[in-house]
């Protein structure tokens, strides 16, 4: 049987020989059993074409998708791809990647925009396409070129922050869980994955410190993350609720953050175009308005590139008035002396 499922794959796999190579087996990317058979009727034409008529091999979006994810486990964003795959299926399935041009390309960024997404979606989904099939072409051989995509304009960087009065109301009008993962959150600037994953091992109570490991960070590297007297103070509300988990909701850890209490929470609040991640924002914004410089900013919160760092600094020149002096007086000096001089003669 050619069309088969394993035990460990939701889709179905298809085996599949032909004279003069070597046994073809793998996933179909599908769990349609019409478009698995589909699948792999295009597989077998693609083999025997390669070996009767010695054309080069041509592959499927399906085929270059699984291998695709298989190679970016690594990926702090892979979640996010598979979105975004999910909805280029019907779109792209069962197309061979060399048919995938720049028209193509162009019809799905319009089909993607007529569904009320923001350029900024519409852009993430288009490079990903792009990155699929450039490992096509540069690493995999499978085709000679990929389409140049083209991205549609982006508002600048968005920086949504909370004035203290503002976090207070927020605070005061969310449930207890969630009230304790806000506090922390605006006292350690973590990201939203990390409050809700931290589990106790991570966590060192006697040393004030908590630590975010390599493969729970989004730039891949361990961040050490120095704990206030607030964060302190909301990871002893949670010792004894859950032997592993900080962050829990009825004796299970908590999985969802901005569902209907948070909005609700918002609304009560008075509080509008907000979302969890500002909460980081804030806590950035907060630090820069209180002297911290933006390197140290950096190292707290994790950020890979000073890049990421550069957009709360409008937000405070005090890192910056201790250097104005440095050139003051200068030019006065030498302009008395030229008075005096002319004065003088």
């Amino acid at each position: 049987m050619s069309l088969y499922k394993r035990k460990d794959s939701a889709f179905w796999w298809v085996k599949v020989s032909v004279a003069g190579l070597k046994p073809v087996q793998q996933s179909t990317g599908t769990t349609d059993k019409q478009k698995a058979e589909e699948y792999e009727a295009r597989l077998k034409n693609n083999l025997w074409e390669q070996t009767r008529l010695g054309i080069k091999p041509r592959y499927l979006w399906q085929e270059a998708v699984v291998k695709y994810l298989e190679e970016t486990t690594h990926k702090a964003s892979q979640q996010s791809d598979i979105y975004q795959l999910q909805w280029l299926r019907p779109h792209l399935d069962n197309k061979y990647i060399d048919e995938i041009n720049r028209a193509l390309v162009d019809r799905l960024i319009s089909i993607r925009k007529k569904g009320g997404v923001t350029n900024a979606t519409v852009n993430r989904c288009m490079q990903l396409i792009s990155n699929v099939l450039n490992k096509a072409v540069n690493e995999w051989e499978w085709i000679d070129r990929a389409p140049k995509v083209r991205s549609l304009p982006e508002p600048l960087i968005r920086v949504r922050w909370l004035k203290h009065p503002e976090a207070v109301k927020l605070l005061s009008e969310l449930p207890e869980h969630l009230n304790a993962m806000a506090r922390f959150a605006l006292a350690t600037g973590l990201r939203r994955g990390n409050v809700v994953g931290l589990e106790w091992s991570q966590v060192d109570l006697a040393k004030r410190h908590a630590l975010i490991h390599p493969d729970q960070a989004k730039a891949r590297k361990a961040i050490p993350v120095p704990l206030s007297v607030e964060a302190i103070a909301v990871i002893r509300e949670q010792l004894f609720k859950h032997p592993v988990h900080v962050f829990t909701y009825k004796g299970k850890p908590v999985k969802q953050t901005h569902g209907k209490a948070w909005q609700a929470a918002l609304k009560r609040s008075g509080i509008t175009n907000f979302k969890w991640h500002d909460l980081r924002h804030t806590w950035a914004s907060w630090h820069v308005q209180n002297g911290t410089d933006l390197y140290t900013l950096q190292q707290l919160g994790g950020w890979h590139s000073m890049d990421m760092v550069q957009k709360y600094a409008h937000l405070s020149s005090e890192h910056l008035a201790k250097f104005v002096e440095n050139v003051s007086g200068l030019l006065v000096d030498d302009v008395a002396t030229n008075q005096l001089q002319q004065h003088a003669g």
